[in-house]
């Protein structure tokens, strides 16, 4: 593992839910039943929808161990609880008693050690879990401090308003792209504010680009799209909840399906790498955006050691932001699967690339 992750802090929620569209994963990687899968953990979302189609084993890898206690908690919460509460405990829905719905869920951990880290975190779990995390805080930053200088709520709730390409297109160039809107933003999504409140700085040591010219770019042409109305992460960041469109593991024609799962996910606190010490014959890998923060000789070897531990027709998914990294440049025994339509019905609209190759 690249240097400066080894002094990134792993003691905190980074994330308190997954910032990488499910629905786009699904289509890439393809699962069936019987898939051996190794996934990044970052907050369990995409974990647990890979247990729907029945898979022999799914290892959440995180290096983190803070975000496997948030992973146990949503599993002892799909464990344990109806689908309405589930919803209502993790934040999806208003909850006026989360400890309640905690303390119903509570035998369902695993080990005390794991028990005792949630029992000093009730104001987190009152809250809302999908709420915790640092990179949510520094959305609900956004929301309440920086987009009312530039657009009233009448304004924000508008941009969700059904509306044909045109009329999208529209409001996006008359009523939202300002100059003030173009000014904060990227002062807010700029490296050091980013760095600073959102990521830590380090996990940009790789980016070459422009941060908030970056990012100006992708929520522009997202913004005035179609897609924009329905994007739960977009409301999320805009409005302050997912809204009527929840993300794939928390919808409640999957719950039973995760649910009947769930021994099957086994969580490792590790690098994506170590994992191999201990599980083999993967058949597809849901990595994230792990190579965004690695430097070029780290990126070469992590790759190469996934790929040697794949499994022949194994599928490997993963997403670029601002740092180009292609596993296809490292290895002949890799080509690369078609996701051009992918990048255009993936919600994670800052996003650059979404890269899936399958072992020869």
């Amino acid at each position: 593992m690249s240097e400066q992750l080894s002094k990134v802090k792993h003691d905190y929620i980074r994330y308190a839910n997954c910032w990488e569209d499910a629905d786009v994963l699904l289509e890439a990687l393809k699962p069936v039943s019987g898939d051996r899968i190794l996934s990044i953990g970052s907050a369990g979302d995409n974990s647990f929808s890979l247990l729907c189609n029945d898979p022999e084993i799914v290892v959440a890898v995180d290096v983190n161990k803070v975000q496997l206690n948030v992973i146990e908690l949503k599993r002892a919460a799909l464990k344990s609880l109806s689908y309405d509460e589930f919803i209502q405990f993790l934040g999806f829905s208003r909850c006026d008693d989360r400890i309640s719905l905690y303390h119903k869920l509570r035998s369902s951990m695993a080990s005390e050690e794991l028990k005792n880290f949630w029992d000093h975190r009730t104001s987190e779990i009152q809250s809302g879990i999908i709420y915790a995390g640092k990179f949510e805080r520094y959305f609900t930053l956004f929301r309440t401090r920086i987009l009312p200088l530039v657009h009233t709520k009448r304004v924000v709730k508008e941009l969700f308003n059904p509306k044909g390409k045109e009329e999208q297109q529209l409001f996006f160039d008359k009523k939202w792209n300002s100059w003030r809107w173009r000014l904060l933003f990227k002062l807010f999504f700029s490296r050091f504010v980013m760095g600073r409140f959102g990521r830590d700085p380090r996990f940009l040591n790789e980016v070459e680009v422009k941060v908030s010219d970056f990012i100006l770019a992708k929520a522009a042409r997202h913004l005035s799209s179609e897609d924009a109305q329905n994007n739960y992460f977009l409301h999320f960041i805009m409005l302050g909840d997912f809204g009527k469109n929840l993300p794939h593991y928390a919808r409640r024609e999957n719950y039973e399906a995760i649910r009947a799962n769930l021994d099957r996910l086994i969580t490792y606190h590790g690098y994506a790498e170590d994992v191999f010490r201990n599980y083999k014959n993967f058949t597809k890998f849901n990595l994230s955006n792990i190579f965004e923060y690695m430097d070029e000789p780290t990126f070469k070897q992590v790759s190469e050691n996934i790929i040697e531990n794949a499994q022949t027709n194994a599928r490997i998914a993963y997403w670029n932001l601002m740092v180009p990294r292609q596993m296809t440049t490292t290895s002949e025994l890799l080509e690369e699967q078609s996701t051009s339509d992918l990048i255009h019905k993936d919600k994670g609209f800052f996003y650059s690339c979404i890269h899936c190759d399958r072992k020869r």
